[in-house]
């Protein structure tokens, strides 16, 4: 059975997924050319700032579904051999999708998952930008109503289609797992991005070490990389 892809979005309370919750999810099929959406009550208030990014407030979730209901239906949508595809999903969509489902002790499928802002940083290094909506532009995109879940999930699936493009799903896992075992050999990031990893101070990896920010999800490879040449151990001694 082919692998299939399913695109997804979510729309939450906050970016923290031990205190944050989920206030609408949608998803998208293009083989069966289906979607799904829902907004979910977080039985938490909305931070005014989450709601000025989304549009989402507390009036609209009040009577909206809890994740426990969602979660489930989502599974449902999602089932056979799927491939689940977010714009920053090692960032935010998965790690908020889990928190979730942990929560509502609810059994996670199998489903592998595919970050499709670091598929574009790797296969289009030439453009300044990787967000969704410069993506867009790039491909000559309609406009969307941006960060409302449903609408991102449609353009993502646009774009990625663009970004792909004859590739199979298979092939596209493959080199994307490939991709993540790869190790980094420049600073990505910072005032001493484009360095040599070797070159970068040693107070400088010291400072990211102890601020916790190789510990996120996407910096997981930088992390490896300082492993293996030695650097962590050295600021940690």
């Amino acid at each position: 059975m082919k692998k299939k892809p399913i695109y997804y979005d979510t729309e939450t309370t906050g970016v923290k997924p031990l205190q944050d919750k989920i206030v609408e999810i949608a998803a998208y099929d293009p083989v069966e050319n289906k979607s799904f959406t829902s907004l979910v009550n977080p039985d938490m208030l909305i931070p005014p700032e989450a709601s000025r990014i989304h549009n989402i407030t507390d009036e609209m979730v009040k009577d909206a579904p809890s994740f426990l209901e969602v979660g489930r239906q989502f599974i449902e949508f999602c089932s056979g051999d799927v491939v689940l595809i977010a714009h920053n999903n090692d960032g935010f969509d998965k790690p908020l999708i889990e928190a979730e489902f942990s929560r509502n002790s609810i059994d996670i499928p199998s489903w592998d998952y595919l970050d499709s802002l670091k598929w574009a940083r790797k296969y289009r290094p030439d453009l300044p930008r990787h967000s969704l909506q410069h993506l867009r532009e790039v491909y000559g995109i309609e406009a969307n109503n941006a960060h409302r879940a449903l609408d991102d999930v449609v353009i993502l699936h646009k774009v990625f289609s663009y970004l792909i493009g004859d590739l199979t799903m298979e092939d596209v896992l493959s080199l994307y797992n490939a991709s993540k075992s790869e190790l980094i050999r420049h600073m990505p990031f910072g005032k001493h991005k484009g360095s040599l990893l070797q070159d970068v101070p040693k107070n400088y990896v010291r400072w990211l070490n102890e601020n916790g920010a190789l510990d996120k999800a996407d910096n997981e490879q930088l992390k490896k990389s300082f492993e293996k040449l030695g650097v962590l151990e050295e600021v940690k001694t």
